[in-house]
């Protein structure tokens, strides 16, 4: 039997965000954004596709490396203006049943306590059908825009997000049990206080003396992604992600991540099948290998070079606008995003100049686009997961809502046909569908703060 296919559909609350440029597209809708019934008829058409989930991508800065301001990402739209995308998830939740929300939130600038509110409380209101996607930021200027000079280290930032992490499960797995709410009506008692605790968290960056002020929610723990491939990101995503997020190189390249992943996993007392990975994608759907040229060849009439060279700046760490075409580009130490220089490195090779960056992003992006039929494309995906052990993909958008009907309407049932993909949705929480079981197992490192267990300090 093949391997099932999962799909994420990859956004952001924003106009622009990976394909740069593609929103001027006369049938791209993504300037309507600030309408809730855009967002809530997106998941709708989501949920009829069987998609696994929408993944919402975050920023909490602006893109201001590319000449040294924010000029070419305001012009363009690269993902500024951007809006919280965890507004938008009860919305969409109230108008589906099954498909899951991973939503990106920046931990270097999220108060844990309150955070951990926040995501019970979306956990409650979506019957068990969030996700978080655990970052700790790479822009400057969000690090400015809270009173920061600039980032912390990289692997310092993952040190943070450590002490973190044992913060917040403590709070959504020690601080309630499971039958502290008793809704006695005629006994006039609600939680039973001999199972709520307060928790004491005394580390290094954070104290905190509190009980979590939400009961327990479907999951407790949000499902929990990540997306780092670095050394130090793969550490991290082996100690606590569900779900790990990968660009999409060469073949063997993910498949050496994946396999890192699932042992250091291993290696961390858990199943290495307890880790899913999701490879982003860009799919370009035609009936025919033509049709889907020719809309290639459209949409890349929309592509901007500037939003595009404005964007991977920020997300390399290096200002493009200092060097001519052709000039050598020096990549240096990087406290951006580590993972996307080394992918960088290994597609245009170690000497880079701007036009080789150009070539590489031939639709608006780093992400190198897959055009063809449906059969091929469908024919590609079963290649990736077969060849490289990867769960699913996390499929950026072009132009909307299109790109994503191609995929539904033309793709998924080929899939089907091949028995690689589902034919319904599987009863359950977000984390059930993908794993089986509701909550976190007992060999995830948060378990070990289940009832009350080591609820002091660490």
């Amino acid at each position: 039997m093949p391997r099932e296919i999962r799909l994420n559909a990859f956004e952001m609350n924003c106009v622009g965000h990976i394909q740069q440029g593609l929103w001027t597209h006369p049938r791209d809708q993504s300037t309507r954004y600030g309408e809730l019934q855009y967002w809530v008829d997106y998941a709708k058409k989501l949920e009829k596709g069987l998609f696994d989930g929408m993944f919402f991508a975050d920023v909490v800065g602006v893109y201001d490396v590319y000449g040294g301001n924010a000029d070419a990402a305001l012009r363009n739209a690269v993902q500024v203006p951007v809006n919280d995308p965890l507004m938008l998830i009860p919305a969409m939740a109230a108008a589906t049943q099954h498909l899951g929300f991973g939503v990106t939130a920046n931990l270097t600038y999220e108060q844990p306590f309150l955070f951990a509110r926040r995501m019970s409380t979306l956990d409650h209101l979506t019957g068990g059908r969030i996700g978080w996607n655990i970052v700790t930021g790479y822009l400057d200027s969000a690090a400015r825009a809270i009173g920061i000079e600039g980032q912390i280290a990289h692997d310092d930032r993952y040190d943070l997000a450590d002490e973190y992490m044992s913060l917040v499960y403590k709070l959504w797995e020690g601080s309630w049990d499971d039958d502290a709410v008793v809704a006695d009506r005629a006994g006039g008692v609600y939680a039973d206080p001999s199972k709520v605790r307060v928790i004491h968290h005394h580390g290094k960056q954070y104290k905190v003396d509190a009980m979590h002020l939400s009961a327990p929610s479907p999951q407790r723990t949000p499902v929990l992604y990540q997306a780092g491939s670095s050394p130090r990101g793969c550490q991290f995503a082996a100690t606590h992600a569900e779900c790990v997020f990968v660009n999409g190189q060469k073949m063997d390249g993910v498949k050496e991540i994946v396999d890192t992943i699932r042992a250091q996993a291993v290696a961390h007392g858990r199943n290495g099948e307890d880790v899913k990975v999701f490879m982003g994608a860009t799919p370009i759907v035609g009936r025919t290998d033509a049709e889907a040229k020719e809309k290639f060849e459209e949409y890349r009439r929309y592509v901007s070079s500037e939003g595009a060279l404005a964007h991977a700046a920020a997300s390399l760490g290096i200002d493009f606008a200092k060097y001519d075409i052709d000039e050598p580009i020096d990549t240096g130490k990087s406290q951006a995003i580590v993972s996307n220089v080394t992918a960088m490195t290994r597609a245009a090779g170690p000497q880079w100049t701007r036009r080789k960056l150009l070539e590489q992003m031939v639709l608006g992006s780093r992400q190198t686009p897959w055009v063809g039929s449906a059969q091929s494309i469908a024919d590609q995906m079963m290649s990736w997961s077969e060849a490289t052990g990867i769960d699913g993909f996390n499929l950026s958008r072009t132009v909307v809502p299109e790109c994503f009907e191609d995929v539904i309407d033309l793709v998924v049932p080929l899939l089907q046909e091949r028995g690689a993909y589902k034919t319904s949705y599987g009863e359950g929480t977000y984390r059930k569908k993908l794993f089986g079981h509701d909550r976190l197992p007992p060999s995830h490192s948060a378990a070990q703060y289940r009832s009350g267990n080591n609820t002091g300090t660490k």
